[in-house]
Order: structure tokens, then sequence, then C-alpha cells
């Protein structure tokens, strides 16, 4: 079974104008963005099996992403 990636685009449909906004014109938006990609395409290779990892680790991953989520939705909504 494919694995899903959580890209903000999807996770946030109606925002996709405003991220795209702040990656061109907000240079810690864009940093944090890049980062969040980056963290997101790691944890799929991992639940892929394409890279090894602890399960505590991946965990904390995990919890890294959703932090970052966090984060930047409370950049586009403000």
């Amino acid at each position: 079974m494919p694995v899903e990636h959580h890209a903000l685009g999807k996770e946030f449909p109606e925002l996709r104008e405003r991220i795209h906004e702040l990656k061109q014109g907000d240079t810690h938006f864009a940093r944090l963005f890049s980062q969040y990609e980056t963290l997101d395409k790691q944890i799929v290779r991992i639940e892929d099996g394409l890279e090894n990892c602890a399960d505590d680790a991946l965990a904390e991953l995990k919890h890294k992403r959703v932090g970052l989520k966090d984060t930047l939705y409370g950049l586009l909504k403000g």
C-alpha cells in the first residue's frame, strides 16, 4: 500500500494561493516550508521501506513534522 505524502497544499487546499505567496515573499516561511517538505519525504521513504529507522526515531520525526505543520499553519493564518 503506497504511503501518502502530507504536502501542505494537499493538507490545506484552501490555502494553496497563500502558501505560494509566502514561499515567494517570506524567507522564514520558505525555510520552514523546505524543512517540512524534506522531513515529509524522509518519513515517506522510511514508511515505504526504502530507509531503515527505529520506531521511536520515526515517531520523533512525525512529531517534528506535526510541529512544523502547526507553525506553518499559524504563519498562513496570521
